[in-house]
């Protein structure tokens, strides 16, 4: 009994100065997350994936590589057909052409530079053909890289996007 006194007594002294482990977290160096304008769609419909990179950290993002890929469930649908059709990169201005579309190098769309505690936002469109089967999820997961200007690097993935999980019947 006498132990357990001795060390709730240490724990509030601890706490009372400050000097306890703080029980939030930190948040990631940069973070992504994923949204789509629709939850269902049909053969020759469109979806707009939007992938949202924020840079959590003081110093400004430089540099960022990002891959997105189908889910394996996704992949082993014969009769599904789609394809990136469109890319767009949200900014202050306006929203503006990305330089790419595909799974391939998403990152550079991203018009890095990112200052602290912004975002951009890339939206690619998903164009399911009219001849495709579909009876089931469409989902993707991605990885990224992030470069900062403090020459510090942050990686992320792989990062699934169960809330973008396409519906198409």
């Amino acid at each position: 009994m006498r132990r357990l006194g001795l060390a709730t007594v240490l724990g509030f002294v601890l706490a009372v100065f400050g000097l306890a482990p703080s029980a939030s977290a930190e948040p990631a160096p940069a973070s992504l997350a994923f949204s789509t304008d629709t939850a269902t769609t049909t053969p020759g419909g469109t979806v707009q994936l939007s992938m949202t990179l924020t840079n959590n950290r003081t110093y400004d993002v430089w540099f960022v590589y990002q891959t997105i890929d189908p889910t394996w469930l996704t992949t082993q649908r014969p009769d599904l057909k789609y394809s990136f059709t469109g890319c767009t990169l949200a900014t202050a201005a306006g929203s503006t052409p990305c330089s790419g579309t595909g799974p391939a190098n998403l990152g550079a769309n991203y018009g890095a530079t990112i200052p602290p505690g912004q975002s951009r936002t890339v939206t690619l469109t998903l164009q399911i053909a009219p001849d495709s089967g579909c009876n089931g999820d469409i989902g993707f997961y991605s990885y990224y890289y992030a470069e900062f200007s403090d020459s510090t690097n942050a990686t992320g993935g792989p990062v699934y996007t169960p809330e973008t999980r396409v519906v198409c019947s």
